[in-house]
């Protein structure tokens, strides 16, 4: 990410501050002048228009995949979902076995329907790194977009609790 502040008067950290508290508290550009300035930093309110409008589709892109094993009319299947750094779904795909072929096609489809991730966060399941490996060589993912990390995956394996939940609640 430190590529598209090269060249920028203010550095990353003040940027990705100013970016990320509009995204999240949505306050108004000239609230967050005030803000900023507290800090000891001076900025223009049109400044921050531009850097939201630059940076906030590259912060947004991160997503986190996982997948979960539900009963469906007695049967076992797992769901495969994909959310972003909202939490909120941005595909998901119910299939009869956990394996390869299920996490490559499940991956392809949701890059062809949101192009490429600034960041893929998944667990370290064996057939989910061998599909993104796959990908890479074939040019759909670049190097070093995919972190495997099962503390950075909480908000996905947190999620998966409501959803078998409701599960519970509507087979009773």
């Amino acid at each position: 990410m430190t590529d598209h502040f090269k060249g920028r008067q203010f550095n990353q950290s003040v940027i990705t501050f100013a970016v990320g508290y509009y995204l999240r508290y949505n306050i108004s550009y000239r609230d967050l002048v005030e803000m900023m300035r507290d800090r000891g930093i001076f900025v223009h309110h049109t400044t921050l228009m531009r850097w939201v409008q630059h940076y906030s589709p590259i912060m947004r892109a991160l997503w986190r995949m996982d997948e979960t094993y539900i009963k469906i009319k007695g049967q076992w299947n797992y769901l495969y979902r994909a959310i972003d750094d909202q939490g909120l779904t941005l595909d998901f795909q119910l299939r009869k076995k956990r394996d390869f072929n299920s996490d490559y096609h499940f991956l392809k489809r949701l890059l062809k329907t949101y192009g490429l991730p600034h960041r893929l966060v998944t667990d370290q399941y064996g057939a989910t790194l061998k599909a993104i490996k796959k990908l890479t060589r074939e040019g759909c993912l670049h190097k070093g977009v995919h972190q495997c990390s099962k503390y950075r995956n909480n908000l996905i394996e947190q999620d998966h609790r409501f959803i078998k939940r409701q599960q519970v609640r509507s087979s009773s």
